[in-house]
């Protein structure tokens, strides 16, 4: 297990912090969406959370404000007051400040402790940086097998982010056995949920083909075209190569 002291910082950038941009509840109650520092807001990377006609829990309200206008401390005693009551998005947000050690002292034993609630809340984004920590070894000692099953279950929920991390695994042999199909279906789930890498990928799939998937050309050139689109310059590459490649092989 890796010293948390030395991994605070680059916690809060790759794994969201609670940086709140809004919050909303959903009829049942529970939390619907959050933002995050150097992440999409909770609301994007947890889409099993509905949050139309929601209406917000006014204690988490105050701490999303509190948050955004630099009362830390005041934040992160409403989130926890909130977390208690069972809010999954107060408890996401409240775990971030303790791991990050917002708003108070670090506390990564507690931290873990109501993420791992607002995981098992079904809170999908939650689920992802529980299966993160796993994967990276950030607070816990690493086990990719037990970040497999918190990235398959944030996937099965349309978690982009998770859907990338279980590709990865899948084609890695890492927490699960190595299945180039399986990472196929994977991959492509997260482009279709825009994301550029997975974009990229699956482009390199259609234009290989194997493992189950047909060669085409046309279809790799789009998911290249996807991810050019967002800004990957080797991607937009790819897409003129074989535009080129495609016009040259077109009956004349």
């Amino acid at each position: 297990m890796k010293r948390p002291k030395a991994l605070l910082a680059r916690f809060a950038r790759a794994m969201a912090t609670a940086c709140v941009a809004g919050a909303a509840l959903g009829a049942s109650g529970q939390a619907a969406a959050a933002g995050a520092a150097g992440a999409a807001s909770a609301a994007a990377a947890d889409p099993a959370v509905p949050a139309s006609g929601a209406q917000a829990d006014p204690q988490t309200a105050n701490a999303v404000a509190d948050y955004n206008a630099g009362n830390l401390t005041a934040a992160r005693t409403e989130f926890q007051a909130a977390a208690a009551r069972g809010n999954r998005l107060a408890e996401f947000n409240y775990a971030m400040m303790l791991l990050n050690g917002e708003g108070g002292a670090a506390d990564v034993g507690e931290g873990r402790k109501w993420l791992r609630k607002a995981a098992d809340a079904n809170m999908s984004h939650a689920q992802y940086v529980y299966g993160k920590m796993y994967d990276d070894g950030d607070f816990v000692d690493r086990d990719p097998a037990q970040a497999h099953q918190w990235f398959l279950k944030a996937a099965k929920q349309g978690h982009v982010q998770a859907e990338l991390a279980l590709a990865n695994q899948y084609l890695d042999g890492r927490g699960t056995s190595r299945d180039n199909k399986q990472a196929f279906y994977w991959y492509k789930k997260a482009a279709e949920g825009g994301d550029m890498t997975a974009q990229y990928v699956t482009g390199s799939f259609y234009e290989r083909g194997g493992d189950g998937v047909p060669k085409n050309l046309n279809v790799a050139r789009a998911y290249y075209a996807a991810a050019a689109a967002q800004g990957d310059p080797v991607a937009r590459l790819k897409y003129q190569q074989l535009s080129e490649q495609l016009m040259k092989s077109a009956p004349q």
